[in-house]
């Protein structure tokens, strides 16, 4: 997000302070991930230490909150967990906010970056020991269950009609709003065909920029914001796309990656479903934001930039003929 919460950072220093029992020297708003709803800062203390805190409005999901605490207990040591507070406890609650403070991991997000050969071996075992590890009942019964019920499309449609009349968003719905519509159809036909598959702990958003790593050094995995049970295509489908980050996966890297993770043959099917669903609710959210009337001329000229790289994606691929005929084998 590019701009700031409504918040009082004076107070959420202090608040901050007092939570953790850290000095704060200074709060650095970090204008970086697209959830509306929550923003990043880096936490300096006058010792030179460095947290991460993530401030939500509104609370975060159990599971958020929960799960990487869990993983990092059952030995996944990529995993970048929140601090729990002296006091007990792991989120903190900030008028209408709710706060996560984390360790703060220098050397970047690899999205720009290629990951290198070992890094892509880390990759795919960092997923297969997460995908095999069952989680507690606690646990289990705060993880949301894959229903392939997406409201994107639902979302979709409300959204064009603002769009189509917005004099930001008006020529750009002229040029892809047809297609936009297709993909929400495409969508719903492959949530209708998808096969029964096993659901294991997806991350749910395991593409190179939620990879942290200082050059060749180890793999730090964040932004456990929305987990999943799933079938494992859930996370795969960021290693079998070429959407996501500046150097996709192609063949060599792939057989890297499954070094790490093991020989499997991925469904294509439920690889297609995911990868178009996430184009849409990226679309919705990107369409979301640009029409706030509060958001920003920076913030809109941002989303804008992303929201047309995706529909141009989307215009280019999505034919206009019916899902049946294409095999969604992609």
């Amino acid at each position: 997000m590019l701009d700031k919460p409504d918040v009082d950072e004076r107070l959420l220093a202090v608040e901050v302070a007092a939570a953790w029992a850290v000095d704060v020297a200074a709060l650095v708003f970090m204008p970086v991930g697209l959830d509306g709803h929550t923003w990043a800062y880096r936490v300096d203390t006058p010792d030179g230490d460095r947290y991460f805190l993530k401030v939500r409005h509104g609370e975060f999901t159990p599971a958020a909150v929960l799960l990487p605490g869990f993983l990092r207990r059952q030995g996944v040591r990529q995993v970048v967990a929140p601090i729990d507070r002296p006091d007990g406890g792991v989120g903190h609650e900030f008028g209408d906010h709710q706060l996560l403070l984390y360790p703060f991991r220098d050397g970047g997000d690899l999205w720009d970056r290629s990951l290198t050969d070992r890094q892509l071996i880390e990759y795919g075992e960092f997923l297969g020991r997460l995908h095999a590890i069952t989680p507690s009942a606690d646990l289990a019964a705060v993880l949301p269950v894959e229903t392939y019920r997406s409201r994107a499309g639902e979302r979709l449609r409300t959204l064009g009609g603002r769009a189509a009349a917005s004099e930001v968003l008006g020529a750009f719905w002229a040029r892809y709003g047809t297609a936009l519509h297709r993909l929400s159809e495409a969508v719903d036909d492959l949530a209708s065909r998808v096969p029964d598959a096993r659901h294991v702990i997806c991350h749910a958003d395991i593409h190179p920029g939620n990879l942290i790593a200082e050059g060749d050094g180890p793999l730090h995995v964040v932004d456990w914001d929305a987990p999943i049970l799933a079938p494992r295509e859930r996370d795969l489908m960021f290693v079998h796309s070429r959407d996501f980050g500046a150097h996709p996966v192609n063949a060599r890297r792939a057989e890297l990656f499954h070094q790490g993770y093991g020989r499997m043959e991925p469904d294509q099917t439920l690889l297609s479903y995911y990868r178009r669903e996430r184009y849409l609710d990226d679309i919705v959210e990107f369409l979301d934001s640009i029409l706030d009337p509060g958001a920003s001329p920076e913030a809109r000229a941002n989303d804008l930039h992303w929201l047309t790289r995706i529909a141009e994606t989307v215009h280019s691929t999505e034919p206009a003929v019916p899902v049946h005929s294409q095999g969604a084998t992609r």
